[in-house]
């Protein structure tokens, strides 16, 4: 095995480890809250429906609609339910390996998964059938993304890409080899022209979706460095999560770094920093209206803000 191969082989299993030390701690349940016209009246933190499972889940995401919840499971079972009443709709076997992530399409009728199999499965959403199987990765799949019009897809993973590819047949596109380390997070543009990447290279990268040109790149904020000099506080560190705010305005990343980030997505000037002392910021996610982010951290918080000049 290869230097290379063997950090990137050792990131992977540290982070399958911490992953399944967090979903032992929450007896492998799942905790989905439903919306609704009485929910105002419903104190800050009830819970709705919980639902328990034999394997570990690595990830969750909700149907556009609001009514079905997919999940991905350890075994590389892909589940989805009804998050009102947690009736399973189907369950498929449908990886050999860790479902890792999983993206709805805009319409809400179709889910992509992505695996340690090295490929991404695009599924029928109401009846569980298998559409297609995108192969073009050669190591594991960690990040899966529907361009906003449907069309499009794009995934990265262990083998340092981002490859775009034809949501209805399959067919390779594109691949950005921008990266020099695992690329754990992809997202598009709300325009479908622009992609932001994170990866463990300690970058996040905005190019052109069809051209792979390149806007910025964007390095993170290393507050360890900075408390032991402040001039060299601008430094990198493994980005674990990136999302593009609803307007196409601002990025948000989180990273190893203890720090969530966002800047403007067309120049990469920094709007706004939040530090979490020690714990890696481990997935960032605007609200609908884009005044809010929230962060989820690896010592078991959440944190909610409003980064400065969030409108």
């Amino acid at each position: 095995m290869s230097t290379l191969r063997a950090i990137k082989f050792f990131l992977a299993i540290g982070w399958f480890v911490m992953t399944a030390m967090l979903f032992i701690a929450c007896s492998a349940r799942v905790v989905p809250a439903v919306v609704s016209n009485q929910t105002k009246s419903i104190a800050m933190g009830t819970t709705f429906l919980t639902t328990k499972s034999a394997a570990s889940i690595f990830t969750v995401a909700w149907s556009p609609n609001g009514k079905l919840l997919a999940l991905g499971y350890a075994d590389g079972s892909v589940q989805v339910r009804d998050a009102a009443t947690g009736k399973i709709d189907f369950n498929v076997l449908g990886h050999s390996s860790h479902v890792w992530a999983l993206a709805w399409s805009p319409d809400g009728k179709r889910l992509a998964s992505a695996s340690w199999d090295h490929t991404v499965q695009v599924w029928d959403a109401s009846t569980g059938m298998s559409l297609l199987t995108y192969r073009g990765h050669s190591d594991l799949v960690l990040a899966v993304a529907w361009s906003p019009d449907g069309k499009r897809i794009a995934s990265s993973g262990s083998d340092d890409t981002v490859q775009v590819w034809d949501a209805t047949s399959g067919q390779h596109m594109f691949t950005y080899h921008g990266h020099s380390g695992t690329v754990t997070s992809v997202t598009w543009s709300p325009d479908g022209r622009f992609i932001a990447s994170g990866s463990y290279d300690k970058t996040v990268q905005v190019w052109n979706a069809s051209t792979g040109d390149v806007l910025y790149t964007f390095s993170g904020y290393n507050i360890k460095a900075a408390k032991l000099n402040p001039a060299k506080g601008v430094l990198p560190d493994l980005i674990l999560d990136v999302a593009w705010s609803p307007n196409g305005k601002r990025i948000a990343s989180g990273g190893a770094d203890a720090t969530a980030q966002v800047w403007d997505a067309m120049t990469g000037r920094r709007l706004a920093i939040d530090r979490r002392d020690t714990a890696p910021v481990w997935d960032v996610a605007w609200s609908p209206d884009g005044n809010h982010l929230a962060c989820a951290c690896w010592d078991g918080t959440v944190v909610v803000w409003q980064p400065s000049g969030a409108t």
